[in-house]
């Protein structure tokens, strides 16, 4: 008699979300930002802060942390802080120009709440059911 190992069966995982993705617009603000910046990077984040808990951030970074995430997008790389990936999961950054200013803003899956003035945020970091 012949002994055969027991099958396992395999589980196919599914494709990892990208943590974020840029409209045409932020990839070519991303690109117009950093070509004045003396720094190399850029760094999406999160920061605890505002009356609704959290405000997303950005800022220039010399070199990527460790555990960040390097992000390509529309030609453009962006860090994402690795603290803040469960919570940006499926989000989409996009440029906001009005008459008085013109900033990034984040289509955000995992945002449940805004404050009034639009500067905070709950966020729910991502599951694996997401």
């Amino acid at each position: 008699m012949m002994n055969t190992p027991d099958l396992v069966p395999t589980r196919t995982r599914r494709p990892r979300p990208q943590v974020v993705s840029l409209t045409d617009a932020a990839a070519e603000r991303v690109r117009d930002v950093m070509a004045k910046s003396e720094k190399p990077y850029l760094r999406v984040g999160i920061k605890n802060g505002g009356c609704a808990g959290m405000e997303y951030v950005m800022a220039y970074a010399d070199a990527p942390d460790p555990l960040d995430e390097v992000v390509e997008d529309k030609g453009v790389k962006i860090l994402v802080a690795s603290n803040a990936i469960l919570f940006l999961v499926g989000s989409v950054v996009d440029v906001e120009n009005t008459k008085l200013h013109s900033k990034f803003v984040f289509k955000n899956p995992n945002e449940t709440d805004a404050c009034g003035c639009g500067e905070s945020v709950t966020i729910v970091p991502a599951t694996a059911e997401a």
